[in-house]
């Protein structure tokens, strides 16, 4: 288990995590680049409602990428059932 300590988002955070390092560091880069855009786009409104825009963008993110697993799961057993199935023919 590796320790953590970074800043995220203007917030000091520690914790422990199984997770790659590198992947942490990159998990944080694309929250900093996400919240900044979001303080672009919408800068008037307040960091509460900035940060829950961000869990719902990133919540979006994951349903999108769960049903395109899915999708593809779905197609590669199409494609084994016709692969055992020109199988069996020959």
């Amino acid at each position: 288990m590796h320790s953590h300590t970074l800043e995220v988002l203007g917030l000091e955070l520690s914790f422990k995590a199984e997770a790659d390092p590198d992947r942490i560091g990159k998990a944080k880069e694309l929250l900093n680049e996400r919240y900044e855009r979001l303080l672009r786009h919408g800068g008037s409104l307040g960091k509460e409602k900035l940060l829950a825009f961000l869990a719902l963008s990133l919540a979006d993110d994951v349903l999108i990428m769960r049903q395109e697993r899915g999708e593809e799961t779905r197609r590669m057993r199409q494609l084994l059932e016709h692969i055992e199935k020109v199988a069996a023919q020959a």
